[in-house]
């Protein structure tokens, strides 16, 4: 008789419980040996495998690396002075700013915090004078005569606006038709683009008044500091004094002397 069967015999006959047990009981540890020690196996395996398997190195990222601040080359003393009074008495209001540098024929740009961005040369009013003709802006552009076409000294709040054309223009005086915008190359014979780059200012005296600058300057650099909020810019005389144009520049060794303090 099988164990089955002398398990139910055991059953029907009343033999006890404890027969069917002594029966039973020793089929089960053997099944439970096989099925446990199946599972140790398997255990110590992942185990093994967990062990052995690499650990994955941790990369951290890179962090971005910040780009030096520009230093500002060597300047005129006009210019020297005008950028430190403008940094000691804080005249930019927190806007960007250019200081123009008519003799040199060189735009300076800073942040609205004051750090240097970028020098480039500009193109200037073909007239030397630092104030702009009475109606001068009313006036079409045949009927403005060489001596008229002047650029002006002074502080300018400028902000983007419309030009001719539709073109976006940075506008210094627009009531005089004075504006900051890339170079004009219409006029082939005026070789704007050839005066921009010649290593000297002496033949960056050619336009009506407006201040032309690089496109790839203008455009990169100096559009995107000016589109939101506008800026200051600032423009040296070429026959007034600095201080007959910006007299608080005057002030510059009392409030250096503040600062320091």
């Amino acid at each position: 008789m099988t164990s089955a069967g002398l398990f139910r015999h055991a059953c029907r006959t009343g033999m006890g419980l404890w027969l069917a047990f002594a029966l039973v009981a020793p089929q089960a540890a053997l099944a439970g040996g096989v099925t446990g020690g199946a599972a140790a196996k398997a255990a110590a395996s992942t185990k093994s495998r967990k062990a052995k398997a690499p650990k994955r190195s941790r990369t951290k990222a890179a962090k971005p690396v910040e780009a030096a601040p520009l230093l500002l080359p060597p300047q005129s003393e006009p210019a020297s002075r005008m950028i430190a009074w403008i940094a000691a008495e804080h005249d930019n209001a927190g806007l960007p700013y250019v200081v123009i540098d008519k003799q040199a024929a060189s735009l300076l740009l800073f942040s609205g915090k004051g750090e240097f961005l970028g020098q480039a040369p500009v193109l200037l009013g073909v007239g030397v004078g630092d104030d702009s003709s009475p109606g001068v802006g009313a006036k079409d552009l045949a009927d403005i005569g060489p001596a008229e076409r002047t650029t002006p000294a002074g502080r300018f709040v400028s902000k983007f606006g419309r030009a001719f054309g539709h073109q976006r223009v940075i506008w210094v005086d627009y009531a005089n038709s004075v504006a900051i915008h890339a170079v004009i190359t219409t006029h082939k014979s005026e070789h704007r683009v050839d005066r921009l780059l010649s290593p000297t200012p002496d033949d960056n005296r050619i336009s009506f008044g407006c201040i032309n600058v690089g496109t790839k300057f203008y455009t990169r650099t100096l559009t995107p500091l000016f589109q939101k909020k506008g800026g200051i810019v600032y423009i040296l005389p070429d026959t007034k004094s600095l201080d007959d144009v910006f007299p608080r520049v005057r002030l510059l060794p009392y409030v250096s002397a503040a600062v320091g303090s």
